[in-house]
């Protein structure tokens, strides 16, 4: 068991208004359920490769996460948080899956229609979803893995936070996993890096109304110094720079990441 450190914000960046956080370090208790999930041997192998990194289990159980509730997930890409999640949330709860438009939402209907056995009940919607499809104030819960650095360069984050909101239950959670870029870097760089500024995104939640609940140093990577020549994208999974110092970024591992969960307040 991993132990989950938690911190306030007024620690972190003195520049924002300070929120209420947990400012105690905390030990994540995983459920069963969770631990099953991440153990299913249905995973695709060369997912369960890169679980070092991204601490699936710690994380959902960071988020609160738990197979009762009605949850959506932004932009899953390929679904590697999907395998997790739609099983988890099979049997008694909602699983809302929003990929992005284009060749990506295809290839994420695919697979779940590929296998309807795990994925028979998840519910594919658009971005920003109708107003048919997700009552405001249905959801206990908003997840987006690696994703806040694309609302960002595309321009509708602000939008895009203030949709979360109007979306959760008051008291209903927002779980945020991102490249982290140091504050010392320049804006500029948010726009083309992969990466994006922890004030930056507390700007955007503050913005929409959220209130910072906690955060978790768990996908932490201090050997990424988030300054590569093709962004985050030099590193591991993607490799853009292919066989060029390609031992040296697999040794870095995967980004630096921070944990950040939101509250709706009541």
């Amino acid at each position: 068991m991993r132990s989950i450190y938690l911190g306030l914000l007024a620690t972190c960046v003195a520049s924002i208004t300070p929120v209420s956080a947990v400012a105690a370090d905390s030990e994540i208790r995983v459920s069963d359920a969770i631990t099953a999930a991440v153990a299913a041997p249905t995973r695709t192998p060369t997912n369960l490769a890169r679980d070092a990194f991204r601490h699936p289990a710690e994380t959902l159980a960071f988020f609160g996460v738990d197979p009762d509730e009605t949850l959506l997930e932004l932009y899953p890409g390929g679904g590697w948080y999907s395998e997790i999640l739609g099983p988890l949330l099979r049997v008694s709860g909602t699983y809302y899956a929003a990929p992005p438009p284009g060749k990506s939402q295809d290839a994420f209907s695919a697979k779940v229609a590929a296998d309807p056995a795990r994925y028979g009940k998840v519910k594919i919607v658009s971005w920003p979803p109708a107003a048919d499809a997700i009552a405001t104030g249905s959801l206990d819960t908003i997840l987006t893995f690696r994703n806040v650095h694309n609302l960002v360069m595309n321009g509708t984050a602000e939008r895009d936070f203030a949709t979360f909101f109007a979306l959760l239950k008051p008291g209903g959670t927002l779980g945020v996993v991102d490249h982290r870029l140091p504050e010392d870097r320049t804006a500029e760089a948010e726009k083309t890096s992969g990466y994006v500024k922890l004030s930056s995104v507390l700007k955007l939640a503050e913005a929409a109304g959220f209130v910072l609940e906690a955060q978790s140093e768990i996908n932490a990577n201090p050997k990424d110094k988030a300054d590569h020549p093709k962004g985050v994208w030099t590193l591991p999974p993607i490799l853009a720079l292919g066989a060029q110092d390609r031992e040296a970024y697999l040794a870095i591992g995967e980004s630096d990441r921070m944990t950040l969960r939101f509250r709706k307040p009541r």
